[in-house]
Formats: C-alpha cells, structure tokens, sequence
C-alpha cells in the first residue's frame, strides 16, 4: 500500500496565498492600478491575515526561504544599472545625502509628536513608532526599551504597506497616467539571453552567502546587488524577462499582506489614523527636500521624492525599478536612510531609556 505523498510543512497554504495574491494581482491590472502585482496581491492577501489568520497553523508566517531569493533578484536587477557614469558621479551625491541626514532627523521628531501627543503613547512606543526606518532594529530596541510590541509592530509595518501603496498612487494621479508596470513599462536596458540565467544564478547566490556574512544592511537586497555591480562595470549587466520582476512583486506584496496576522481591529484601527497623519506628514518633507535637490544633483522631482519616501528599502527598491525612477540612485540613499536611523535609534536607546522604558 502506497503511503500519501505529503507536502513540507505549510506549502499548501503558502501556494494558496500565492494564488489569492495572482488573483488580486490581475485585478488590480485590469483596474489600471500601479504596481498591480506588488498592491494587489497585498491587499488580496491582508483580510485573510486580518480575519482568517485563525485558519492558518499556529505560528504562520510567509515562508523566509521563498521571499529572500526575489528580495535578491530585486537587489541582482538594480545592480545591473549601476553604470561607471554613476560610480564616477558619486561624490555630487554630497547634498542629497546630508538631505536624508535631515530628513531622518526631522520625520523622527514629527513622528514622535504625532505619537506622544495624538496617539497617547508612552515615550519609548512613541518613540520606537515613529523610527523612518530600520523596521527590524526598531521592533528590538524598542522591546529592549518597553515600548508596547503590538502596537510598535503594527505603526512600523503599516508604514511600509502606506507609503510602498500612496507613493504609486500618488504619482499617477500626478503624472496623469498608470506609473510601473501598470503603464507597461519595460525593466530591461539590454537584451535577455540564455546566459543570463547561469549569471543570475551566480549572483544570487553569491550575493546572498557574502551579503549576510559580511553583515550588510538589508543584506538580502545589497549583497546581490553589489554582485550584480560587479559585473555589470565588468561589461556584462544583468537582464531577465519581465515576468520574472513581476513574479517577485507577486510574493513580496503577498508577504507584506499576512504581516497583518494576528493583529486586533482596535489596535489597527488606532495604529491605521496615526500612521496615515505620519506619513503625510513624512511625505510634505521629502516632498519638500526633493524639490530643493532638483538643481543641484539633476534628478527629476519623482525620482527625489522616492528617494525620501520612508518605505522599506526592498519595497522602494521595487518601486523605483518598477518606476524607471534611477532605481540605484534611490537604493543607495535608502540604504543610507536606514544606517542614519539605526545609528540614532542606538544612540537614544543608550542614552534616554533605561531597561524599563523610561527617561533617565
């Protein structure tokens, strides 16, 4: 008698998700959203995490092993465009970085005032909440510091869902046409050939062993685009089919919908008004620094205001892909973003919270 052939654990309900996210993925390009396959399949995937995450097995989350990989293609693609033109400019990049020196210091006293004073949280929560960046050390030190855990986890992710929704949203209704994929746009610079599957292959995989071994920030998405770098200033630049970006779209947006489980509505709700208030409010800062940039680093106002926009850097990354907004350009300043805030979170952590969370 033939035993059942059973699955890994959880691959049926992961494949599920995958399904319900293509499903919202095409509706969202048949309604003419942008980024219809990283929006639609999140907001297909986030009532299940909201109302059904009960239905999953106990401790669900989106499998690591099948997200990291596109994270890293995603890195592998930007890094195929770094050009000897960019590394040659990269000292004109001074303003604009001490504009995101600016921006992290002046959004993480906004956010703290919406926080404190709006929402009525304690200092560290407050605190931890309003952090434009560095999702994973902010939810540590915060909970070194004792800040509320549900409510931190909840302001730091809807922040990324909001602005990695509104920033397209945005932008189309400015441009006045569907941006990203859901205008039809291409991701190639150069022609795809069979070799370049090997080449992918080899980057990927040598991106993510010396990304993480070196211990870089978002090491999923850097090392591989370092790797890619590499080999693209080498006279070689990496180039896949469409398909390929739109499939890692797919399983990130379907990732970011099920960081909703287990959440509470009451919880939600609250953290859902003063995340909208923050990032409007982040969004009228970066709005306003990009505008200064514009003559002295010659971006254009869209590729600037991505540049500020405080979603996480794998998600931006795809957005200024997905936008033909200099994706390496925004991928570096977003990296640096991040290292900012770390290093203040780490300061404040020291030198204001004691270990029960209050001023010292």
């Amino acid at each position: 008698m033939k035993r059942p052939v059973r699955l890994p654990p959880h691959i049926p309900q992961t494949a599920t998700l995958l399904v319900l996210g293509l499903a919202g993925a095409l509706t969202a390009q048949a309604l003419g959203l942008p980024l219809p396959f990283l929006l639609g399949s999140l907001l297909a995937t986030a009532p299940v995490a909201i109302f059904a995450s009960r239905r999953l097995p106990l401790g669900y989350t989106f499998p690591s092993n099948i997200r990291v990989p596109f994270i890293a293609l995603i890195g592998a693609i930007i890094g195929a465009q770094v050009t000897p033109e960019l590394v040659s400019s990269l000292h004109d990049l001074l303003p604009s970085m001490a504009a995101i020196i600016v921006f992290v210091l002046f959004a993480q006293a906004l956010n703290y005032w919406v926080f404190r004073t709006l929402g009525g949280y304690d200092a560290p929560t407050a605190f931890y909440s309003g952090a434009p960046g560095g999702l994973i050390e902010s939810i540590t030190l915060g909970e070194a510091s004792g800040a509320d855990q549900p409510t931190l986890i909840a302001q730091q992710f809807l922040r990324i869902i909001l602005v990695i929704t509104l920033v397209p949203l945005g932008l189309s209704l400015w441009l006045g046409y569907p941006v990203g994929s859901a205008g039809g746009l291409s991701f190639n610079t150069v022609p795809v050939t069979w070799v370049m599957y090997p080449q992918a292959a080899a980057i990927l995989a040598l991106g993510l062993v010396a990304g993480r071994a070196i211990g870089l920030p978002a090491w999923q998405l850097t090392g591989a685009l370092l790797a890619s770098a590499g080999f693209a200033l080498m006279g070689s630049p990496l180039a896949l089919p469409n398909w390929v970006i739109l499939l890692a779209q797919l399983v990130i947006g379907a990732s970011l919908g099920m960081r909703f489980a287990g959440l509470q509505m009451r919880t939600l709700r609250r953290s859902l008004w003063l995340s909208l208030v923050s990032v409007g409010l982040m969004s009228l800062l970066g709005a306003a620094l990009a505008a200064l940039l514009i003559v002295p680093t010659g971006q254009p106002f869209k590729t600037l205001f991505i540049t500020f926009a405080p979603g996480g850097v794998n998600e931006m990354a795809l957005v200024a892909l997905s936008l033909k907004a200099n994706p390496a350009f925004v991928t570096l300043h977003h990296i640096f973003r991040i290292i900012v805030t770390v290093l203040l979170l780490g300061y404040v952590s020291k030198r204001l919270f004691n270990a029960h969370g209050k001023v010292d």
